[in-house]
């Protein structure tokens, strides 16, 4: 996640240009939103498959995300126009095309009252996430601005553990997300790549980041 707000900075000042990104956890974290500071002891002790997890807070609000069995998207962009729920939709718009084009329907939340009680950004929906038919959650966003500069990353549920999300959020809180057995990550990003080519009309280039790059990033970060 240094890596999306660097990105951002970079973006803001005219260094970089506008990105789409794709990565997973390892070893599995809980990424906390920038302004939450209340939530259980005991997350920052938690282990899965032998493996510590690492507890993180992101630049972007919004509540806590369990980072195991996820996909996490983020765009960089700049100059879109509108109030921030409808630039939340023009950015989500790739993701539904892209689903769609999978064979999986997506249509906006409706955030309970319950929202701002519940310490799990999965366990409610806004009008900024993304849904299933059936009422579960499978995509949850977040947006940080520079000016006219956008940072939107969210986390995508794909392979959830029951019982580690069970020990982060409760017993209750865990909901399967059914999905295609056929959808490999890598399925997945190239239907989500070929609709943001599409929705935002524009050419996408793989290019990793150069050794100056994490550099600059390690040293931003710090």
């Amino acid at each position: 996640m240094a890596i999306d707000h660097w990105l951002l900075e970079q973006h803001h000042s005219g260094k970089h240009p506008p990105t789409l990104r794709f990565y997973r956890w390892s070893p599995p974290a809980i990424s906390l939103g920038y302004h939450q500071r209340q939530y259980p002891e005991y997350w920052q002790h938690l282990t899965w498959q032998g493996q510590k997890l690492d507890l993180v807070r992101r630049p972007t609000g919004g509540r806590a995300v369990l980072h195991q069995g996820d996909l996490t998207y983020a765009v960089i962009t700049s100059r879109l126009t509108g109030k921030r729920l409808e630039v939340y939709e023009k950015i989500c718009e790739f993701l539904i095309q892209g689903w769609r084009s999978l064979g999986v329907e997506l249509h906006y939340g409706t955030a309970g009252r319950g929202y701002i009680h519940n310490p799990n950004c999965f366990g409610t929906a806004t009008g900024a996430d993304l849904v299933l038919p059936n009422g579960s959650k499978l995509i949850g966003s977040a947006q940080l601005r520079r000016g006219s500069t956008i940072l939107q990353h969210g986390s995508i549920r794909l392979q959830s553990d029951a019982e580690l999300y069970s020990q982060v959020f409760g017993a209750e809180s865990f909901t399967d997300v059914q999905l295609p057995q056929s959808l490999s990550v890598e399925k997945i990003i190239s239907a989500l790549v070929v609709a943001a080519s599409d929705c935002f009309d524009m050419q996408i280039n793989t290019q990793p980041l150069s050794k100056p790059e994490w550099e600059h990033i390690l040293t931003h970060q710090s």
